[in-house]
């Protein structure tokens, strides 16, 4: 969800994102597909896959790729079977629909927004997870994960990566410098990260550039502000973008967007970096911010870009409560789908019945970046203590976690590059002065996207 580093990565993600969390331009439509190694084979544990290759379609770049390709390979030292990994870029449901229409469509998608694997599910473009998978992981995901996967009660999408999306990482040498604690409210959070530009670095770096940030930063204020019972309604558009709670999140959310000692280089700069280059700019070289808000995917692209080691030179507080309110619990998570007409498909299934099992996963897991939703990973795994506290949060959280918003939402309102949500919240971070009009074209775009 999206990370989306590529949208854990969303997102990331979402992943991405949402996470990573899903990222920027340099993500080609493109099958420039990389090739991630083949084995032998090993019948003892499964093989028979010798010959075959599976493609999978992801949104991952840079080091989430990177690792995730270790968990190809894992697949191919078990299988025999070859795996080829392609970037999909941040819109998965044209990237997947033209390749559907070529007649070259991958065998696995992971997709980041929930609203899109329906999508999916509805065109009859998806293959029903086999009596394995759906078993495997009928027995080791809460069932909030299962029913983010099902469409029409047929359990379509495995979730295999997900995001724990309410962490504000930050750089505890500029904290320390200007004499600033972890915040433990919004008000506490605005005033820190105004001391912290008075002492010579602004509060936060804002990913801008991708508009899937933004919509985090709003599911957080919204989700503590209004709380879950209005947050679901929104996502399913029950409740319209122009209910006075919508405009009261979105006036609070000015407060940061409007104020250029909270963002660093205020709106003009913001819009020009993408997730990565925020990460940079407070875990890079040449540090520009105190702060990142974004999922525990942050993490693991400050360890792997710029070494920084979590939980010591690379540290997070949880997004703090709004008003009122409880502090937020979002999550974004990529599932993996079989495409029911391509190639190898029944090969792709095999590879989900993989995924399903704590074994993928913990390959991940020691890379870094990454959580499962899988409650039998080992909490060993995973690379550092930060990692496993966060997995150990996430898994906890159970039925309670609520997913991505923009995720769930139909993919022309909440998941496309320069359209819906995504713009419209790039829109109010350059100019965030009429709430209530941001709230309208909200309005209008969902209902045109979801049709009601």
């Amino acid at each position: 969800m999206r990370p989306k580093e590529g949208r854990p990565v969303r997102r990331p993600s979402l992943t991405t994102l949402r996470a990573a969390g899903t990222l920027s331009a340099t993500l080609a439509l493109a099958l420039t597909a990389t090739a991630c190694g083949s084995g032998g084979g090993d019948t003892k544990s499964g093989g028979g896959l010798a010959g075959t290759t599976v493609t999978v379609a992801g949104v991952w770049t840079g080091s989430e790729q990177k690792n995730f390709k270790k968990v190809l390979d894992a697949f191919s030292a078990k299988t025999g079977a070859k795996t080829v990994f392609v970037p999909s870029g941040d819109n998965v449901s044209t990237f997947v629909g033209s390749k559907i229409e070529g007649g070259n469509a991958p065998d696995v998608v992971l997709v980041p927004q929930v609203g899109v694997l329906a999508q999916f599910a509805k065109a009859g473009w998806l293959k029903p997870l086999s009596e394995k998978a759906a078993a495997t992981a009928g027995g080791n995901l809460a069932p909030v994960w299962k029913n983010y996967g099902t469409v029409g009660g047929t359990f379509y999408g495995l979730y295999f990566k997900a995001a724990h999306k309410s962490t504000v990482w930050y750089a505890p040498d500029a904290l320390e410098q200007a004499g600033v604690t972890e915040p433990k409210s919004w008000d506490e959070l605005l005033a820190a990260g105004r001391t912290l530009a008075d002492s010579g670095r602004p509060a936060f770096a804002v990913a801008g550039e991708d508009g899937w940030t933004l919509t985090d930063w709003f599911e957080n204020v919204y989700l503590s502000q209004a709380g879950p019972e209005k947050y679901d309604l929104l996502a399913r558009h029950e409740l319209k973008w122009t209910d006075p709670s919508v405009v009261t999140a979105l006036t609070t959310l000015a407060e940061v967007f409007e104020d250029e000692r909270l963002v660093a280089g205020g709106a003009a700069e913001a819009l020009r970096t993408d997730f990565p280059g925020s990460v940079e700019k407070v875990f890079g070289p040449e540090p520009k911010a105190g702060m990142v808000y974004e999922g525990d995917f942050v993490g693991g692209v400050a360890k792997d870009e710029y070494g920084k080691k979590p939980g010591e030179d690379a540290k997070f507080f949880p997004f703090p409560a709004v008003g009122g309110g409880r502090a937020p619990v979002v999550s974004g998570g990529d599932a993996a789908v079989v495409l029911k007409d391509a190639e190898n498909a029944e090969a792709g299934m095999r590879f989900l019945e993989f995924l399903a099992t704590p074994e993928a996963a913990e390959v991940w897991a020691g890379a870094g970046g990454f959580l499962s939703p899988n409650k039998d990973v080992r909490p060993e795994a995973y690379a550092d203590d930060t990692a496993r506290a966060t997995a150990a949060s996430l898994v906890a959280a159970g039925d309670s976690v609520r997913f991505d918003m923009s995720d769930q939402a139909p993919a022309a309102f909440g998941g496309t590059k320069g359209a819906g949500e995504w713009k419209l919240l790039q829109d109010f971070l350059r100019d965030p002065s009429d709430p209530k009009r941001t709230a309208a074209a909200l309005e209008a775009a969902a209902a045109k996207a979801y049709g009601n």
